[in-house]
């Protein structure tokens, strides 16, 4: 038996019902738990987070260089414009404009509430050839 099991990764905020709304239309997914203080959602492909009540949350000044970022979530897509489209309709904002150099092509947002996320696109595998 399996002593310690995954969790949830929760984020302070001063609205929960908001942000949670925001993310559970974002990953497609359904409200799982919910108090006064604290609401939970499952991702359509499970991932689970949870939102609680901080009245005197503020956001993470993330990506300014002078501060170092401490946690953010990453989450794999397999278009980032519509992606994007989606964060934006949602009321997420963008946080970079551009793509960085490298393997991996990558986008920072901000949820409604100043939490900072990372779209990452699942990289294309192409038939072996030869």
């Amino acid at each position: 038996m399996t002593l310690v099991k995954a969790g949830v990764v929760v984020l302070d905020c001063a609205e929960p019902e908001k942000l949670a709304a925001f993310y559970k239309e974002l990953l497609e997914g359904e409200q799982t738990d919910a108090s006064a203080n604290l609401v939970e959602i499952r991702g359509a492909d499970g991932v689970r987070l949870a939102f609680r009540r901080d009245v005197n949350a503020t956001p993470p000044s993330w990506p300014r260089p002078e501060n170092s970022l401490q946690a953010h979530l990453e989450f794999l897509v397999d278009d980032l414009d519509e992606a994007e489209r989606r964060i934006v309709g949602l009321g997420g904002r963008p946080l970079e404009t551009r793509d960085p150099a490298g393997p991996y092509e990558e986008r920072g947002y901000a949820d409604p509430a100043g939490h900072s996320f990372t779209l990452r696109l699942v990289p294309t595998r192409a038939p072996k050839q030869g």
